[in-house]
């Protein structure tokens, strides 16, 4: 399992179009993936769009991503890549 701790840098906030847009670059890996708030409390598949809205994410905080499957390195750095350079 690969576990990471990411700083969401999303100019515009966190809405229906980058959560689809996440949901989107998730969906692209076999592996399960999950994203959750930094206390641990919520706790998400981060490629259910309902899931991903429920976070609520803003810009500057932080999110526990993890990815347990084949292609878990790749997944964990492409959503890094997308909350990182939004």
């Amino acid at each position: 399992m690969k576990q990471e701790t990411i700083a969401i840098r999303l100019r515009d906030g966190w809405d229906a179009t980058p959560a689809a847009m996440l949901v989107q670059v998730a969906s692209k890996f076999e592996s399960r993936i999950y994203m959750q708030s930094e206390d641990g409390t919520v706790k998400v598949n981060a490629k259910s769009i309902m899931g991903m809205m429920s976070l609520g994410l803003n810009e500057g905080v932080n999110v526990v991503v993890s990815a347990e499957g084949s292609d878990e390195e790749a997944a964990v750095a492409s959503i890094r890549e997308y909350l990182s350079n939004n």
